[in-house]
């Protein structure tokens, strides 16, 4: 098993501030998700994904633009780091006609198959033998794509989990596997249920892969292990297994005031904030404060014109309920 160490000058500088710029943009979208729902225009539940931006950010720049994610029903910052629309996404979770499912999938399905976002998942491991079917789609094609599907560490200890790692090995498939260990499944610690300490990494060698676990707050590391993951899928060598450690920074969804967290905890992962972390890197790398302060306020404008173009939209239509359900947009199938 390998933790690896934050990297030293290895990515380049673009990339660095692709990196900040993406997490902040993430961050920004998540507080502002929570804020509309405080204003009652969010409805049904939500989970956010606050604390984890570096691991969506780090794939999301090492990805090509044809690969695949999937992810679960915390899926807002994979989807929007594919280059899915702001906009589109708060609308989605508003329930207008103007969101990307045009309002009938809300937070816990956004969709963008033009981005490669292919579902958030609300079904625990359920996209897990579907990213490998994904993956299975492009080795047959020879299209070279890639299959990146990201999952909670109580994803692993479901059926599906080992069922999709195993075909996975066997056929050697094109796809990487990443677990979002955020230490609780929901309210429960995963130590307290789990026979191993680390719920992926300490499993990856039961199929022959490496076993993984890396700090999935730096966003240089998640940068670094994505590409070296993503290289290696799509170079033929198979599939991986990411165990990227983490902490939510608020309750698993927006009703849980995560009370049964210990304080001292919290305190500690609060000060381990990958945006704080990676800020301070950049001054560190000589990238000046006028510079980071401008990425910094053009992705809070950007959530701004989003948030406009969401509450501008319409609210969703009835008529809509049947549409994209089935391949002809209708039940006819059954005749």
């Amino acid at each position: 098993m390998r933790i690896k160490a934050p990297a030293t000058g290895e990515v380049e500088r673009a990339t660095r501030l692709r990196l900040y710029q993406l997490m902040v943009e993430l961050r920004d979208f998540e507080q502002r998700a929570y804020e509309l729902f405080l204003e009652n225009l969010v409805r049904g539940t939500s989970h956010l994904a606050l604390g984890q931006e570096a691991i969506g950010a780090g794939y999301g720049v090492a990805m090509r633009a044809d690969d695949y994610t999937f992810c679960t029903y915390r899926g807002h910052n994979h989807t929007l780091a594919r280059g899915a629309s702001m906009g589109a996404a708060l609308a989605e979770l508003m329930g207008r006609g103007n969101g990307m499912l045009h309002g009938k999938g809300g937070s816990m399905h956004l969709t963008d198959v033009k981005h490669g976002a292919m579902g958030s998942y609300a079904i625990v491991g359920a996209h897990l033998p579907i990213a490998a079917g994904a993956a299975w789609s492009a080795q047959v094609r020879k299209s070279g794509q890639v299959a990146v599907c990201f999952f909670g560490d109580g994803t692993t200890n479901i059926g599906a989990f080992h069922e999709a790692l195993n075909l996975a090995v066997v056929w050697k498939l094109p796809v990487v596997f990443v677990c979002e260990n955020n230490l609780y499944m929901e309210y429960t610690p995963i130590e307290a249920v789990t026979a191993v300490k680390h719920p992926a990494a300490d499993r990856a060698s039961a199929y022959g892969l490496e076993s993984i676990l890396v700090d999935g707050n730096d966003a240089d590391v998640m940068y670094d292990i994505a590409r070296q993951t993503i290289g290696k899928a799509r170079a033929g060598g198979g599939p991986s297994l990411v165990e990227a450690l983490t902490y939510r920074h608020g309750g698993h969804s927006r009703a849980d005031p995560a009370q049964y967290r210990p304080e001292a905890e919290v305190r500690e992962w609060l000060a381990r904030d990958p945006i704080k972390v990676y800020r301070r890197r950049l001054l560190e790398a000589g990238i000046g404060e006028a510079e980071i302060g401008d990425i910094e306020a053009r992705a809070q404008q950007k959530v701004d014109a989003a948030t406009e173009e969401a509450r501008g939209g319409a609210p969703a239509r009835v008529d809509e309920i049947e549409r994209q359900i089935w391949s002809d947009g209708s039940a006819t199938w059954r005749n």
